[in-house]
């Protein structure tokens, strides 16, 4: 009897694992079928004549199945809408969320804030970053509501051809602390903190400020994630590199990294670690996550913080160094490593990787060195020669600006993009 009850438990097992097996597949197949479960992608003028022509056939299927899981507009309540893969559609999520897991996205995920007027700023940040990436890039913009719309022309008009998707999402702080946070440094900047909080469906990305230009490859930056040892979450550069000059150092009245902190501009994240991870802290001998000890350590240093969110980065990871990666300074370079002198070696060496146009240096003449970058990536157009159009008028005006003491060393702001120039067009010929 009890022989039989075992076998009879056995083939009830493989019966059960048959049928997961049947909709793990029906899930899949749906999955390949043509525009189900579609992101939202930027517009291809080329390709939208044969989408409307096919799109009256399909009306009626796409209807009655869930939409994936990045969409045009986010809710503001930090949860899923209705139709994105909600109680309907439970058993293709569950199918779908393996299927992921075993099948990693290749995308590069790149978080932007944007508010006040910064959205020219912005879009120049993410034309940069297209220009010259490798892998499809998916880009999560946080702005104020007023302007969704603007931005929504501007990237549906750009010819992507089907390299990168976007999402547009409210500014959106908890609603018990909103005011405070709000107030905090700049509007909107300390959005950034949330975005583990928010971007639930998100195992990696790189967060970066408005005032960032791309001088190589995303993919590059990207590839530090894979250079994290396990106990490391975050990679950021240092605030400074000679102490001299250093603010934390001299100035800061809280704890922070290092000997001269860390700079947040350019801030690469594995939010799977991050959500999970129980961080030390001066407050309360019991270790708290991430969700957790935003708040408690605003109350905290408030009355002592200069620079909001960036500080109560550098109070975090004083508290747990071995979570950060510290990239070189190539990858986060500002005026102070050039306005007193030449003090970013690894530039000087190889160039300027990511430059990052901080004290509104873009839009005045007392960095013209940045400037003179800034405008000639806003003004190139997609699919120009990237010699003649870009780097030949933009080391003309380089030129000009050697009487500054960044444009004394102009070269370390050309000499990467040179080579990104070239090594992209190198892939063209390959037909990569």
């Amino acid at each position: 009897m009890r022989r039989f009850a075992r076998v009879a438990l056995l083939c009830l097992g493989c019966g059960v694992c048959s049928l997961l097996y049947g909709f793990s597949q029906l899930a899949l197949s749906l999955e390949q079928e043509p525009g189900a479960g579609r992101e939202r992608q930027a517009r291809d003028p080329a390709a939208d004549g044969a989408r409307r022509r096919a799109g009256s056939g399909r009306g009626e299927a796409e209807a009655s199945r869930c939409k994936n899981l990045s969409v045009s507009f986010w809710n503001s309540y930090w949860m899923l809408p209705s139709d994105v893969c909600g109680m309907n559609c439970f058993w293709e999520a569950a199918f779908r969320y393996d299927y992921m897991k075993t099948h990693p996205s290749e995308k590069m995920h790149l978080a932007v804030v944007a508010c006040g007027e910064r959205l020219e700023e912005t879009v120049t940040m993410l034309r940069s970053a297209i220009i010259f990436s490798i892998k499809p890039l998916q880009f999560h913009i946080f702005a104020e509501d007023q302007l969704h719309k603007r931005f929504k022309d501007i990237l549906d008009d750009f010819p992507y051809e089907g390299k990168v998707n976007y999402t547009l999402y409210p500014i959106t702080f908890p609603t018990e602390s909103a005011t405070e946070w709000k107030k905090l440094f700049k509007p909107c900047a300390s959005q950034r903190l949330f975005l583990p909080l928010i971007l639930k469906h998100v195992d990696s990305l790189l967060y970066v400020d408005t005032d960032i230009l791309f001088l190589r490859p995303v993919d590059d930056i990207w590839s530090f994630l894979g250079k994290f040892n396990s106990t490391q979450i975050a990679a950021m550069a240092p605030e400074h590199e000679e102490p001299r000059i250093g603010w934390y150092n001299r100035f800061a009245r809280h704890p922070y990294y290092g000997v001269t902190g860390i700079n947040s501009g350019v801030m690469l994240m594995n939010m799977t670690r991050i959500r999970r991870k129980y961080f030390k802290n001066d407050m309360t001998p019991v270790r708290l996550q991430w969700g957790e000890i935003l708040m408690p350590l605003l109350k905290k240093y408030k009355l002592n913080i200069t620079w909001g969110d960036q500080d109560l980065l550098n109070i975090m990871f004083f508290h747990n160094p071995e979570s950060l990666y510290v990239f070189p300074c190539q990858w986060n370079y500002r005026p102070d490593h050039c306005i007193y002198g030449s003090n970013c070696k690894e530039a000087e060496e190889e160039g300027i990787f990511i430059l990052h146009g901080n004290r509104g240096v873009y839009h005045d003449e007392k960095q013209p060195t940045f400037r003179a970058v800034y405008e000639a990536i806003k003004n190139y157009s997609f699919g120009d020669d990237l010699v003649h159009s870009l780097l030949q008028p933009l080391e003309l005006e380089l030129r000009k600006t050697m009487h500054t003491y960044c444009g004394r060393v102009y070269e370390v702001f050309i000499k990467q993009l040179t080579k990104s120039v070239r090594d992209l067009y190198a892939r063209r010929s390959k037909g990569r």
